[in-house]
C-alpha cells in the first residue's frame, strides 16, 4: 500500500484525530483491577487499562499508572497487591471504582463489593470476582522517554504468589477463558469488548514454536 492509504502521525506532533488512537490500536487489553492497601490499612480498588502478564516462571503481571495515584503509593508502601478479573456482570461496579473518591473512602464499599482477606498478602480480593491473583511487588519504577527524561507514569511488576479460580470455569483440567465472559478495554474513554465462547477459535502453533518447559511449573 502507498503511504497515502495510511493516516500517518508522529506522537510528539499530535495525532490529528478527534480522539487519540493509541490505546484503541493496542487493543483489546485485559483490565488491571487492582486492590491494594496503604500502611494505615486503608483499602483501595481501581481499574488500570495498561495491564498484562509478562512471564510464566515465576508468574509476573504488571500495570502502569499515568500518575502517582493511590494504588501506586499503596503498593510502594506495602509491596503487595491483588489483581481481580473483571467480567461482564461486574462491569458497572468496576466502573464505579474508577470514580475519584475522598481519601480514605473505600471503593469496595462504594461499589458494593466484598473484600475477602488474602492468604499470602494483607490485601483483600474482590469476593464477586471469579478469578484473582495475589502478588508481591517486584518493582515500582517511574517511566522515562527515549531521551531518558522522567515522565508522569509508573510501572508496577508483581510476582503472583497465589491464584483463585472459580471451579465452574475449569473444564477437563483447562481454564476456559470465555466461560467467565471477561471484558477488555478497547480504546477511547468507554469502549469495551466482551469475550464470548462463540468468538473463540483455536489456531495450532507451528512445530517448535511453543516450548512447554518455558510455560512454568
Amino acid at each position: 500500500m502507498d503511504l497515502t492509504d495510511f493516516h500517518y502521525y508522529e506522537p510528539s506532533r499530535g495525532h490529528g484525530l478527534r480522539h487519540n488512537p493509541f490505546n484503541a490500536i493496542v487493543a483489546p487489553r485485559p483490565i488491571g483491577w487492582i486492590s491494594s492497601r496503604n500502611a494505615a490499612a486503608q483499602l483501595n480498588l481501581a481499574p488500570y487499562s495498561f495491564f498484562n502478564a509478562f512471564l510464566y516462571d515465576p508468574p509476573i503481571i504488571g500495570f502502569s499508572s499515568i500518575s502517582w495515584k493511590d494504588t501506586v503509593k499503596n503498593v510502594s508502601e506495602t509491596r503487595e497487591f491483588v489483581w481481580n478479573l473483571v467480567t461482564m456482570d461486574l462491569g458497572e461496579r468496576m466502573n464505579v471504582t474508577a470514580t475519584p473518591l475522598d481519601h480514605g473512602v473505600s471503593e469496595f464499599e462504594a461499589a458494593g463489593l466484598t473484600p475477602i482477606p488474602g492468604r499470602h498478602v494483607a490485601v483483600p480480593r474482590v469476593g464477586e470476582s471469579r478469578a484473582a491473583m495475589e502478588c508481591k511487588v517486584v518493582e515500582v519504577s517511574q517511566l522515562a522517554n527515549a531521551r531518558g527524561e522522567k515522565v508522569e507514569g509508573w510501572f508496577v511488576l508483581g510476582e503472583v504468589v497465589a491464584v483463585y479460580i472459580d471451579k465452574s470455569l475449569i473444564e477437563d483440567g483447562v481454564y476456559n477463558t470465555a466461560l467467565a465472559r471477561p471484558i477488555l478495554r478497547a480504546g477511547r474513554g468507554g469502549d469495551y469488548l466482551e469475550v464470548k465462547t462463540e468468538n473463540m477459535f483455536e489456531m495450532p502453533r507451528p512445530p517448535g514454536s511453543s516450548k512447554p518447559k518455558f510455560h512454568g511449573t
